[in-house]
């Protein structure tokens, strides 16, 4: 693991950035492709990949002060420029902003447009995370198991103990997801079904993940606070699959044209 990849001068690549970077811009590329074939304005994609990356950062960030706010009473500098981030905050307000662009400014669909990015965003969130596994960030607990990772001294982890790689464990979920997404697209009958589809998945994999997690974070009771999120986002999955089914109102997609998800 290599918290730094390179320096040149005073200048330092890092790798948890770079990664998140290669994650960022290989998810607008498959997105943007992928709205040619579905009809979809590539423009806008780029677009919502904007908001998604400025106001997603802002989130996590947010979140993660929240989480943290007696610290940032006392420090809030050393909290802002900290390198902590809570991935549900971004995710959340993300959303939210997505939203509002789609439905106030432009006027276009948000469902369509969030099935045609969530694939993409499972994706980058996959090279996210591991980005965390460089930085030790998001560590596992101590274990005694063969595939137990030890980080080394510079490394957000704790050095010189066996750790469960959850980094690596959440990055194939991601990318598990992302494939998911991609083949339920083709079988797809209404708008926001592929949507609905991601909260249950991440947040299922993220819940579970939680339990091999060596977490400082607060929550309620046995449940993290990312768990609780993940519950939130489990329930919306399922109100959206029961609109989808019983509203008349629910648009169906082209299927002829959807099918191509490549």
């Amino acid at each position: 693991m290599r918290v730094d990849l390179f320096s040149i001068g005073n200048f330092t690549i890092h790798t948890y950035g770079l990664m998140i970077t290669i994650g960022i811009i290989l998810a607008v590329v498959i997105a943007t492709k992928r709205a040619e074939r579905l009809e979809l304005n590539g423009e806008e994609v780029i677009n919502l990949a904007i908001i998604c990356v400025v106001f997603g950062f802002l989130g996590a960030k947010i979140l993660f002060v929240l989480e943290n706010f007696r610290a940032f009473l006392e420090h809030p500098l050393s909290v802002l420029g900290s390198s902590g981030f809570v991935v549900y905050g971004g995710i959340v307000i993300g959303i939210v902003c997505v939203y509002i662009y789609c439905r106030a400014i432009k006027k276009i669909s948000f469902f369509r447009y969030t099935d045609l990015l969530f694939p993409s965003v499972a994706f980058a969130q996959g090279f996210g995370r591991i980005g965390c596994f460089f930085a030790g960030c998001c560590y596992g607990k101590e274990t005694d198991v063969w595939w137990g990772v030890v980080f080394p001294e510079n490394c957000f982890a704790p050095a010189g103990v066996a750790l469960i790689p959850t980094q690596l464990i959440s990055a194939a979920g991601d990318f598990l997801i992302c494939i998911i997404l991609l083949f339920f697209t083709k079988k797809v009958e209404k708008v926001g079904d592929v949507s609905a589809l991601y909260l249950l998945l991440y947040g299922i994999g993220r819940f579970s993940v939680e339990f091999l997690r060596q977490n400082e974070q607060g929550g309620i009771g046995m449940f993290t606070t990312a768990q609780i999120f993940s519950l939130v986002f489990m329930a919306v999955s399922v109100l959206l699959f029961i609109r989808n089914r019983k509203s008349r109102n629910s648009e169906n997609y082209r299927q002829e044209v959807y099918s191509i998800w490549l």
